[in-house]
């Protein structure tokens, strides 16, 4: 808007400018408040738009839930296994090669994938399908 237009150049001169007494235009009371004043109330519009997370509350969370940070599915322990003899950290169990996934830093064990040899894995959890598809490839999985 230009200058010459705007309120304050047409209302020179004026003691209230068109906001009728006083007071009606000279603190906070035309805004709704100082600061964050009247969020739970006459500014809740405004508070579920710009600032939905204002009052902190946290959705409920399980009790005993445990998080995954690190996984690794059946189709990549060919994958590990191939590191692993690589570095020449093979260790044998019944047999079978052995897969530590807990000392390598995996908290559980999907099941997405095949497998073509037969391991011995210890995970700290892992789903049933990865058991299975341990099992039927001849190996063996055991939680730590």
């Amino acid at each position: 808007m230009p200058t010459r237009l705007r309120k304050a150049r047409r209302l020179r001169g004026s003691r209230t400018f068109g906001y009728g007494q006083v007071g009606q235009h000279r603190k906070s009371g035309g805004r709704g408040g100082k600061g964050k004043a009247g969020l739970l109330k006459h500014k809740w519009s405004w508070t579920i738009k710009y600032e939905p997370d204002h009052f902190g509350r946290d959705k409920p969370k399980p009790p005993n839930r445990t998080i995954a940070k690190k996984w690794t599915n059946v189709g990549n322990l060919d994958e590990i296994y191939d590191g692993l003899l690589k570095n020449r950290k093979i260790k044998k169990k019944e047999g079978k090669a052995l897969i530590d996934l807990v000392g390598l830093g995996y908290d559980r064990l999907l099941g997405e994938g095949m497998i073509s040899s037969p391991y011995y894995v210890i995970a700290n959890s892992y789903t049933k399908s990865a058991k299975d598809k341990i099992e039927k490839a001849g190996g063996s999985i055991v939680s730590k």
